[in-house]
């Protein structure tokens, strides 16, 4: 059996097209995007095309486009630069189920100063609208909330909220990039000021991504230098990975991962003592699988599946290798061993049937094998 990969929550394979596409500009095109010559126009060409495919794909304009090193870089710099751009406050607006570095970069802003309020959310994972708007102070600057969570997949109703920003004045940023051409997102419509945009979730190139800024938003810049990317993000730009990303969002794709999912999912909860963290449905990402197996450690459910070769992770693939319960989960209200016993499996549109299958029929054994010699009481 080959190896089954559904860890692509984490990162996925980078598709042959996009290979394909990215291969000239390491050799033969290989210009500055910023000189003047021939090579470095036609570098120029491929990077503002790049621009222009990713701007079109959430409703925004090109020149509200700028290239980084990918999601990480995209949040610290919407989160900080927003910050210290502010003349009016210091409050900020977050969730207890965001990305680390949603939350170690408001971490280091409480240490410069700013004020962070942290938002509850439901057994599900959702935001409440209602929660929002009773947080929101006279010198609030910014609101972050993760589009889609990299955990439980759960999509937050972006337009439900940004409404409410838009009616205080107050900018409002998603981390969009687990959930990134595998749900609607629409900068207008959700009245989205910043959005945080990365390639490797999308069988793109990793170390490239982008951050959305509507025309208007001031940011204190931190990356200085040349200039680059209209004075916002000073550094030689990555144009294999911007035209390798650009050439990911095209074929990016979702209806089958749906399918599966569900597949995965109903078969899954046939074991006992199981649970489905997370929504159902349109509400969760099409290729996320969040379930808690009631008596089992979550990292020796990996191990045991990685021997049958199939690769997962438990918890936050960004965090697994900690023992610390994962605060996602714990923001649902799980308990720390309900959490610890949790497995994340996510697909891409390159998961087959015959993969899902596979994982269904070798799971269970694997569960009862571990339930069997758990520390947490046996079989029952």
């Amino acid at each position: 059996m080959k190896e089954v990969y559904l860890d692509n929550g984490a990162t996925t394979q980078v598709d042959e097209k996009v290979l394909a596409k990215m291969l000239p500009f390491f050799d033969m095109k290989y210009g500055n995007a910023n000189s003047i010559h021939v090579f470095g126009q036609e570098a120029s060409e491929a990077l503002e095309e790049a621009r222009q495919v990713i701007a079109e794909s959430i409703g925004a304009k090109a020149e509200e486009i700028i290239f980084t090193s990918g999601g990480t870089e995209s949040n610290n710099l919407a989160l900080k630069g927003a910050a210290f751009a502010a003349g009016k406050g210091k409050h900020i607006i977050t969730t207890k189920i965001e990305h680390d570095c949603i939350l170690e970069s408001c971490k280091w802003l409480e240490e410069q100063g700013f004020k962070v309020s942290y938002l509850n959310v439901d057994k599900e994972g959702f935001v409440s609208a209602e929660e929002l708007e009773k947080a929101i102070r006279p010198e609030t600057i910014l609101v972050s909330i993760i589009q889609g969570n990299n955990e439980i997949g759960t999509i937050q109703n972006l337009e439900e909220l940004g409404k409410v920003c838009k009616s205080k004045g107050i900018y409002f940023h998603t981390d969009a990039c687990q959930s990134y051409t595998k749900a609607p997102l629409d900068v207008n419509s959700d009245n989205l000021d910043l959005v945080s945009l990365n390639a490797h979730k999308i069988h793109g190139p990793k170390g490239v991504g982008a951050l959305y800024i509507r025309k208007g938003v001031k940011l204190e810049v931190w990356q200085h230098g040349g200039g680059h990317e209209f004075g916002l993000r000073s550094g030689t730009e990555n144009v294999a990975g911007a035209v390798g990303m650009a050439e990911a969002v095209k074929m990016a794709e979702r209806g089958q991962m749906k399918e599966l999912r569900d597949r995965l999912i109903k078969g899954i909860l046939r074991i006992k003592e199981t649970r489905l963290n997370g929504p159902r449905g349109d509400r969760r990402l099409c290729n996320n699988v969040n379930i808690s197996f009631n008596r089992i450690e979550g990292e020796a459910l990996v191990g045991y599946l990685d021997q049958k070769y199939i690769s997962a992770s438990s918890g936050s693939a960004c965090s697994s290798k900690s023992l610390e319960p994962s605060h996602v989960l714990k923001a649902i209200g799980l308990k720390d061993e309900e959490a610890h016993g949790s497995l994340r499996l996510t697909l891409s549109r390159f998961t087959t049937l015959d993969e899902i299958n596979y994982v269904l029929k070798e799971l269970p054994g694997v569960v009862e094998k571990l339930r069997q010699i758990s520390p947490f009481g046996g079989k029952k």
